[in-house]
């Protein structure tokens, strides 16, 4: 266009008619052409924008932000303003304070306030780590349920669940749910329930670990469990303090229990109502929880795994190691304890009648008995700490009686007796007060006799 006009001698005006370009534009350029020629026409560097600041007042600016104690924004501000005022340099607003300090890496502004433990929390890269096999490594972890039910005295409490889940499949080997706290006999409980065989189908998990994965608990640091794995010939790894990355899947079942079942059920505690109506008892939440398991939990894909845990715990078949028999189980897991006689009729305990034909030859001998709160239909009898027999509630050999039943029939037949004490109490106090208000009543009393003396002849 400006050759047209230079060489030709063509009018600007025309040039920028047909190029639609405006009059002062083709000026401007045709200027720029004289003065400086081709290169006048070049385009021009953009202008360099962002802040002025001085790299050493930005660097100071920095090391506020990353010192300790943390300063706000506003201070850090002021002080920079006065450094910039005594040596000079151009002076700096709040917002570009406030700039310099945001631009900052959060991760090291992290580790400078919060130091090495939270910046790992929160910035390392976590290695995700999967047992090769199953019951290789369990974990076992407790958690208080976010569900209120009815204990035996019919009082609102939150119950405590205890889980043994498999790190390969991340099927539930075992559960206890039990109110009060966390305890070595409840993690005991559920590990029996994780190793022996369950009757379900969905439930085929069972076994004894290789390693069983756990945190510093007193209930797993007891020496009761340290012995339970020397004899089963298990591991014990505990996780690194204040680590919690390392039990996050186990964390993740439980946030799919709370979701997903305990949402659904009556006494479910929400953001809106911290004070529900409790329904469920004790026992209702342990069947609710069980069917939960194995026939959704245990049948259902697992989205990492891309098969149902039942399918990747039984793989392509394989045995899993076992203990002799129950009773050998049952004597290094089950803590609760109680020294007994037996008597000529068996031997009594918590109301029930135990018998068993080889107590015959032990009658008035001190005997350990050893029970599963949950079921005390029957009971296991050691002698001089050898196990001797299985004895069995008659009235309730072909049924589960848990020790919480027994405890809500106790209590239940001590409101019923109290109640008739009261009733026969009230009567007496009935005839108490009767009496009180007839003593109460004022007495006639006889006339006063004349103080002035008369004589029979004064009449």
């Amino acid at each position: 266009m400006i050759r047209r006009h230079v060489e030709d001698g063509q009018p600007l005006t025309q040039i920028a008619k047909d190029a639609g370009v405006s009059l002062r534009t083709v000026q401007r350029w045709h200027a720029a052409y004289r003065r400086n020629g081709l290169a006048g026409l070049a385009p021009a560097e953009p202008m360099k924008r962002g802040r002025r600041t001085h790299p050493e007042l930005q660097r100071l600016i920095e090391g506020l932000a990353l010192s300790k104690p943390r300063r706000s924004i506003a201070a850090i501000a002021r002080t920079a303003q006065m450094k910039a005022a005594q040596q000079g340099w151009p002076a700096v607003s709040y917002t570009t304070v406030r700039s310099i300090i945001r631009a900052l890496d959060p991760g090291m502004v992290m580790l400078a306030h919060h130091g090495p433990v939270a910046y790992r929390d929160q910035f390392e890269l976590v290695w995700r780590h999967r047992a090769e096999r199953p019951n290789a490594t369990w974990q076992a972890d407790h958690t208080q349920l976010d569900i209120v039910i009815l204990d035996t005295n019919f009082q609102p409490v939150r119950p405590w669940l205890t889980v043994i889940l498999d790190d390969h499949s991340r099927a539930v080997c075992g559960y206890m749910v039990f109110l009060g706290a966390p305890s070595a006999l409840n993690t005991a409980l559920a590990l029996r329930q994780g190793i022996w065989p369950k009757y379900h189908p969905n439930w085929p998990m069972c076994g004894i670990p290789e390693v069983l994965y756990v945190d510093h608990g007193p209930d797993f640091t007891s020496g009761r469990l340290a012995q339970t794995a020397r004899d089963l010939h298990f591991e014990i790894i505990y996780s690194t303090i204040a680590r919690p990355q390392g039990r996050g899947k186990i964390e993740r079942f439980f946030g799919t229990l709370n979701t997903e079942l305990l949402a659904e059920l009556p006494g479910y505690l929400t953001d809106g109502q911290r004070q529900p109506d409790p329904v469920l008892t004790l026992a209702d939440l342990d069947v609710a929880i069980g069917d939960f398991i194995a026939d959704n939990y245990h049948d259902r894909p697992h989205p990492e795994l891309g098969e149902t845990p039942q399918q990747a715990w039984l793989g392509d078949g394989w045995l899993p190691r076992l203990p002799e028999s129950v009773d050998e189980l049952n004597l290094l897991l089950l803590r609760v304890a109680k020294h007994r006689i037996v008597r000529r009729d068996g031997i009594h305990f918590q109301g029930l009648r135990y018998v068993s034909p080889l107590l015959a030859a032990y009658v008035k001998e001190p005997v350990v008995i050893r029970y599963d709160p949950r079921d005390i239909s029957e009971i296991w009898v050691f002698y001089n700490d050898q196990f001797l027999c299985k004895a069995v509630d008659p009235g309730h050999a072909a049924a589960t009686v848990s020790l919480k039943e027994i405890q809500t029939a106790r209590a239940a037949r001590r409101r019923e007796l109290r109640g008739q004490i009261n009733q026969r109490i009230a009567v007496v106090a009935d005839q108490r007060s009767l009496a009180a208000a007839t003593l109460a009543k004022p007495v006639a009393k006889p006339p006063k006799k004349p103080k002035l003396r008369t004589y029979f002849e004064d009449d």
